[in-house]
């Protein structure tokens, strides 16, 4: 092949890669924050983590099934003074709304957690509103106060559930720390497994009703505590504009 025929094909295709790579800045722009590019495709994704220079981190609490470990719970937090996140399916708000105002009146944030923590992203656009609307308007029945924090069940979650939810106005909260408390570990193994993976900006993912995750809150607290983190509520760790979203659900405030 000619020299100048190759140097020539060459520069068209760094043209097109630069047209290409352009096109998909825009493209991100234009989808949003929740927005990644991965595997040759734009897809969408909840808030993991949250990149941060500062120690803070939140606790969070999935509320389905029970309470007979959730006062022990909450006692834990107190003691520590943490305030935590607590995610709400509606069937549980509407079983026990004195838990409801228990947790809101502790200072705890409230999020859904849906309507009936089914796969959602099973589920139409008009069945995923219906689910975020019903079941925030039964913790604000409790509270007074307005959902906007949305957990999705399993952490199962699809570009339309993303996309949904956020033009409805709930950020989409996951975690990058998994206790497995529902596995019935022990609270060693709890402990050990929230110790172990927390960083700067983690959101931590529990359960209300765990078997051993009360007995397991005083170690981790006083640890993360001791070691300069600050425990906050997710709507305090979280940006809530000018922000993007890494390939790995980590959010990082715009520069």
């Amino acid at each position: 092949m000619n020299i100048r025929v190759f140097q020539k094909r060459r520069m068209i295709a760094a043209t097109a890669l630069a047209a290409i790579a352009l096109a998909l800045c825009i493209a991100l722009h234009a989808t949003g924050a929740y927005a990644v590019f991965s595997g040759g495709t734009v897809r969408k994704l909840p808030i993991y983590s949250v990149e941060r220079a500062d120690k803070k981190i939140a606790i969070t609490f999935d509320c389905a099934w029970g309470t007979e470990h959730t006062d022990a719970i909450l006692q834990a937090l107190a003691r520590e003074n943490v305030h935590a996140t607590f995610f709400m399916v509606e069937f549980w708000t509407e079983k026990y709304p004195e838990y409801v105002q228990k947790i809101d009146e502790a200072g705890h944030a409230i999020g859904t957690h849906s309507a009936t923590h089914s796969q959602m992203s099973k589920q139409s656009e008009a069945q995923i509103r219906s689910e975020l609307e019903s079941s925030s308007a039964a913790i604000t029945a409790v509270t007074g106060k307005k959902v906007d924090l949305f957990r999705a069940p399993f952490g199962d979650y699809d570009d339309l559930l993303i996309q949904t939810a956020q033009d409805a106005g709930y950020a989409t909260i996951q975690w990058d720390v998994d206790s497995l408390d529902w596995k019935d570990l022990s609270a060693s193994d709890i402990a050990m497994r929230i110790l172990n993976g927390v960083q700067n900006g983690s959101i931590i993912l529990c359960h209300n009703n765990g078997l051993h995750t009360a007995e397991a809150l005083p170690l981790v607290l006083d640890t993360l505590r001791n070691s300069g983190y600050e425990f906050v509520t997710v709507d305090q760790l979280i940006y809530r504009e000018n922000y993007t979203i890494d390939a790995n659900g980590r959010q990082h405030a715009a520069s």
